[in-house]
């Protein structure tokens, strides 16, 4: 895997706390907008079975979700070049994706009677910025290799859309965070923001001579060999003595799974946090060596190229709550807090008020223990592309 795992490249302690608390609340996030994917996990509950066609898993005050779109969306979640679930494996994974659509579909109702799905505009403004990293042929092999049309994906995207525009009204625009909320955090948490030693906020773009089948970088660009990662290594030096964007850059080429997303952020390193072995010697003499904001020429470690860039440096000594990053920091944790637990109230209400039959998670009972049918799979896995030499 292309990860730093055990080099402590992550977040500095306050960060970490913050981010240890908020863990311990239930999750229910918003699905990130990219090829096909579901969202909102939650308990189905199950009606009186009533008669209905054996490909129906699911029925939502009578809109049905049936056996090939749970599939469709199961593919996405499994790695093609991984080993194959266990038929278990895969069933429980079916009924988590099935949950997924239930709430998605309830949801959706809500935002239909309330105006509030989206306009077509606003789909083809949402997949023009989904399909403008790509050149034309990345976009269809990236459609090809999820067996995704485009009516599927502007479909999704009409949906997706018009939750999120729904939840941003019935829960986000409710939250409110004070200057006392956050000056109550800080005083109750003050220790967290001791800094103990220098820290680095550091950002990276790693290029491996290898095939990562879980890559997801924007131009769903990898290097396989050592040739390809030497000319791609020089292409991102070249593009950044022109003035491109780190951030940028990463996003569309870094081949770190972890951080690509993020422009390559790794957060706040602490200056133990560079110590071999735990991170190669050479990286530990080139942040130390570097001011903020400069850039490192390549470097060639033991599994690839990365290129670093010094974002800021930070000094010991207790962080204040005046500081800017501080105040964020705060913010963004009790905002994430009040918002997790508002969109599970929300959902949870937004149940309360339909007919949900869940005729999958009966299969499953009835089975007594055995495997129903449900639990093989009836799409063939998305097309493998050919490496090329």
């Amino acid at each position: 895997m292309k990860l730093l795992r055990s080099s402590p490249f992550l977040q500095g302690p306050a960060l970490r706390a913050l981010t240890r608390a908020a863990a311990r609340l239930p999750l229910l996030a918003l699905p990130v907008v990219a090829l096909p994917v579901v969202a909102f996990f939650g308990a189905s509950g199950c009606n009186k079975p009533t008669p209905h066609a054996p490909d129906v898993w699911a029925v939502v005050n009578g809109t049905e979700i049936k056996r090939d779109e749970v599939e469709k969306y199961y593919r996405t979640r499994v790695n093609p070049e991984g080993q194959e679930p266990s038929q278990e494996e895969a069933l429980s994974l079916k009924l988590n994706v099935l949950d997924e659509l239930i709430n998605n579909e309830i949801l959706l109702e809500r935002a239909k009677k309330l105006n509030l799905e989206a306009t077509d505009g606003e789909v083809e403004d949402k997949f023009t910025e989904l399909k403008s990293p790509y050149t034309e042929d990345e976009f269809q092999r990236q459609l090809n290799d999820r067996r995704v049309s485009v009516d599927d994906l502007k479909h999704d995207l009409r949906r997706q859309l018009s939750i999120q525009k729904l939840l941003n009204r019935e829960v986000v625009a409710k939250i409110s965070i004070t200057d006392q909320d956050v000056t109550d955090f800080y005083n109750t948490n003050k220790a967290q923001f001791n800094v103990a030693e220098p820290q680095y906020r550091i950002a990276q773009i790693l290029v491996t001579p290898r095939k990562d089948p879980g890559l997801r970088n924007r131009k769903n660009d990898d290097a396989i060999d050592e040739a390809q990662a030497q000319r791609k290594i020089k292409m991102l030096v070249d593009r950044l003595n022109s003035g491109a964007d780190f951030a940028q850059l990463a996003m569309d080429y870094s081949e770190d799974v972890n951080t690509a997303g993020n422009g390559g952020d790794l957060g706040y390193v602490p200056e133990s946090g560079l110590n071999p072995p735990q991170v190669d010697p050479l990286l530990k003499k080139t942040v130390m060596s570097m001011k903020p904001g400069q850039v490192s020429p390549p470097l060639q470690l033991k599994d690839g190229y990365r290129i670093l860039k010094l974002i800021t440096r930070e000094s010991p000594g207790l962080r204040g709550i005046t500081d800017p990053q501080v105040q964020q920091t705060i913010r963004d944790t009790l905002r994430n807090r009040k918002e997790q637990l508002l969109r599970a109230a929300y959902l949870a209400i937004a149940r309360d008020e339909v007919r949900v039959s869940n005729y999958l998670a009966q299969q499953v009972i009835e089975a007594a223990g055995k495997l129903p049918e449900a639990a093989k799979s009836t799409l063939p896995p998305p097309k493998q592309q050919p490496v090329q030499p």
